[in-house]
């Protein structure tokens, strides 16, 4: 069971801080709700009590943790499918377990292969996603800024020896 102040991961949407805990009737049955406050773009969510080991709620990574995912960012390239859409559906159920390890995987081989080769629009998006919930967590994890892990992030794929950045000095 969760308090309010707990900082919490819920899976595909990211972390947040548990603000209240409420009773609300839906269809006639009562059912208490979590309040989650996403730190990005100031959202609420509202998480069933009684689903929290269902959709896999947990609590967030410690900030040693966050450096192991920082560190994971300048990896090498997971093995991925050619099949766009096979690569897609596997990068989904990574993201769909919640596992802060699988989330920065998906970041780091779609922001590899973007920089390799583009990607698709549904592949662009997904990216898109994965970050937010990937720097929504390193944000509560470091209790930094959004911006700050931002940086943190592009300056872990602008060191990683595994994407030609052409930049030369």
């Amino acid at each position: 069971m969760f308090e309010i102040g707990d900082k919490v991961v819920y899976p595909n949407h990211g972390a947040g801080t548990i603000i209240g805990i409420e009773t609300k009737e839906i269809l006639g049955e009562e059912k208490k709700y979590y309040i989650m406050k996403l730190p990005i773009g100031e959202m609420k969510v509202m998480i069933p009590v009684d689903k929290v080991d269902e959709i896999g709620v947990r609590g967030i990574i410690d900030e040693e943790e966050a450096d192991q995912i920082i560190a994971l960012l300048k990896g090498e390239k997971s093995k991925m499918s050619q099949n766009w859409n096979r690569r897609y559906r596997a990068n989904m159920e990574k993201l769909k377990t919640g596992d802060i390890y699988e989330v920065g995987g998906v970041v780091r081989d779609l922001h590899i292969r973007d920089e390799e080769k583009g990607l698709s629009t549904g592949e662009k998006k997904m990216l898109s996603n994965a970050k937010q919930i990937l720097v929504s967590e390193l944000v509560l994890a470091k209790n930094a800024e959004e911006e700050e892990i931002e940086e943190i992030i592009e300056t872990a794929f602008k060191n990683n020896p595994h994407i030609d950045n052409e930049e030369e000095d």
